[in-house]
């Protein structure tokens, strides 16, 4: 227990500069918290204590802001940053040194009482606000962007951003897991499919030996004062 303590501190001070000592984050880390508590209403639950599982698992929610259900599975040195908003369902399952950002949401989409939640895998980075619904899986060392909304698997080694999401980069293979979700490295679906279709026209408009100035349409298309006729 102690071991999983230590490891737990040192994964936090390992993934976040913003922490300095120990105390700190024991003190002061809302995420390192929820997985404490998380794993006492987990052993709870699966030992027929379900309501007091329950109870602690609102509770945490309620001083911590993040709630997972104490049927969900969580990995080694699972980190939840910040961790406002964040939601974790009763079949979830995440692996270890998973990065979780605030306001995701590991969601299910049915009414059944199976399986209806996600399988996260290794080393994933689940982006601010980003929301990953049914009983879905999402391969080890995937990015899943910020707002992202995942309706379908993603591919290890992939990145998904979008709404809904979409793989727009894979496979990616990496020697080490990521620690920091770089988003200003993440593909734009938008700013590339107008890039695409740019380079298309300008092709168009040599192939025609003609070029179209866009300020000209423009004004060409603005009534003509009176004062000019």
């Amino acid at each position: 227990m102690l071991s999983r303590i230590r490891e737990d501190i040192e994964n936090v001070m390992m993934m976040d500069p913003a922490a300095r000592n120990w105390w700190e984050v024991v003190t002061c880390y809302p995420g390192l918290k929820a997985i404490w508590w998380h794993r006492i209403a987990s052993w709870l639950w699966h030992h027929g204590f379900r309501w007091l599982a329950r109870y602690i698992s609102h509770v945490t929610r309620f001083r911590t802001g993040i709630e997972i259900h104490p049927g969900a599975k969580l990995g080694r040195r699972v980190f939840i940053d910040h961790g406002m908003g964040v939601v974790i369902g009763e079949t979830a399952e995440v692996g270890d040194d998973v990065l979780i950002y605030k306001g995701a949401v590991l969601g299910g989409i049915s009414l059944d009482k199976g399986k209806r939640h996600p399988t996260v895998g290794k080393c994933v980075i689940i982006g601010s606000n980003a929301v990953i619904l049914g009983p879905l899986e999402i391969g080890d060392n995937a990015r899943i962007g910020s707002g992202a909304v995942v309706l379908k698997p993603v591919p290890a080694n992939s990145t998904a951003v979008g709404v809904p999401a979409r793989v727009v980069r894979g496979p990616r293979v990496e020697l080490k897991p990521s620690v920091a979700l770089q988003h200003d490295r993440l593909p734009d679906p938008t700013a590339e499919a107008c890039a695409a279709l740019d380079q298309r026209l300008r092709l168009i408009e040599k192939h025609l030996n003609m070029t179209v100035n866009p300020l000209e349409t423009e004004r060409e298309s603005e009534p003509i004062p009176a004062g000019e006729r």
